[in-house]
C-alpha cells in the first residue's frame, strides 16, 4: 500500500520540468504532496507549474539553478532550508545523458567533466547540505536516480579526459551516484534518513535517450512507478543503502561495495565541491 505525507512536508525533486522529474513531480502533487520542482530554464519551470495545476488542481512550488554550476547548488540550497522548515524527501533526478553520438567533451562552469558534474556532483552536494534538515525532519528519504549503466571509475582519470565518450562519461557518473548514496547511508544510519539509489526503468521515452540515438524501450510511466515506491511506500521503512533495479533490489557494480574505492571518491568528491 502507498503512503503519502500531508502537504505540510514537501518533497524536493531536483529535474522535474520534463521525463521522469515532472511525471513524478506531478504524482506526487496529485496524492496531495507539496512539491518543490527543480529547473535549468526559468520558462520550462512555468510551464511545467501550469502544466500540473491543469491535471491536478494543485500547484507546485519551483526553483531554478544550473546545476552544472557549483555555487548555484549552494545557492538553490540556501534558498530551499530559507524556504521550508520541513523537508521529508529529496529526490535527485536530474541528469546529462550520453550525448549525441560522436559528441565532444564537456565540462561544468567549473571545469569538471559535465557528467560527472551534474549526475554525480550536484546530487552529492544537495544531499549533504540538506541532511540535516532532513534529520530534523524525520522520517526522510533521499533517493538518487541512477542507471543500470555503471562502469568503475579509474583513480587515473576521474574525469573521463582520455579516450572520452559520452557513454563512459555517464556509465562511470552514474556509478558514482551509487557509490555516493551508500556512503551517505552509512552516516545515516539511525537518523531515520533512508538513502537508497535506483536505476528506474531501461531507455525510458524520454528527450535524453532519443538525443542518445537509442529507441526507447520502457515508458516514463514505468520509471515513475520505481521512483515512487522508494519515496512512499511504508513497505520500505528503514531500508537504506540499497540499490534497486525498477521495483527489485539488486546488486551495483562491484565498486559500489568497495570500502576503499567510496572513501576514495568521497575525499575527490568533497575536495571539488570545497574548491
Amino acid at each position: 500500500m502507498i503512503r503519502t505525507r500531508s502537504t505540510s512536508r514537501p518533497y524536493w525533486s531536483p529535474g522535474a520540468t520534463s521525463g521522469l522529474g515532472r511525471a513524478l513531480a506531478q504524482r506526487l502533487a496529485g496524492a496531495g504532496a507539496t512539491v518543490l520542482a527543480h529547473g535549468r530554464h526559468a520558462q520550462r519551470l512555468v510551464r511545467t507549474r501550469e502544466e500540473i495545476h491543469e491535471v491536478t488542481g494543485r500547484a507546485v512550488d519551483t526553483i531554478q539553478a544550473d546545476l552544472a554550476d557549483l555555487a548555484q547548488v549552494h545557492r538553490m540550497a540556501d534558498e530551499v532550508l530559507e524556504r521550508y522548515p520541513r523537508l521529508h524527501a529529496l529526490v535527485n533526478n536530474a541528469g546529462v545523458g550520453f550525448g549525441p553520438p560522436g559528441g565532444a567533451r564537456e565540462v561544468s562552469v567549473d571545469g569538471i567533466e559535465l557528467r560527472f558534474a551534474v549526475n554525480h556532483l550536484a546530487g552529492h552536494l544537495l544531499a549533504r547540505r540538506l541532511t540535516e534538515r532532513l534529520v530534523e525532519c524525520a522520517p526522510a528519504r533521499i533517493v538518487q536516480v541512477a542507471s543500470v549503466g555503471q562502469l568503475a571509475l579509474d583513480r587515473a582519470d576521474p574525469f573521463t579526459e582520455h579516450d572520452y565518450d559520452g557513454v563512459t562519461a555517464y556509465r562511470r557518473s552514474k556509478l558514482a551516484q551509487v557509490m555516493a548514496s551508500f556512503d551517505l547511508a552509512a552516516d545515516l544510519a539511525g537518523t531515520g534518513v533512508s538513502v537508497n539509489a535506483v536505476h528506474p526503468a531501461t531507455l525510458m521515452d524520454t528527450a535524453m535517450v532519443r538525443e542518445s540515438g537509442y529507441s526507447p524501450t520502457s515508458t516514463v510511466e514505468e520509471g515513475a512507478d520505481a521512483v515512487w515506491r522508494l519515496v512512499t511506500d511504508p513497505d520500505l521503512d528503514g531500508v537504506s543503502g540499497r540499490y534497486f533495479h525498477g521495483t527489485r533490489q539488486a546488486r551495483p557494480d562491484p565498486q559500489a561495495e568497495d570500502p576503499p574505492a567510496r572513501a576514495w571518491l568521497r575525499r575527490l568528491s568533497d575536495s571539488l565541491v570545497a574548491r
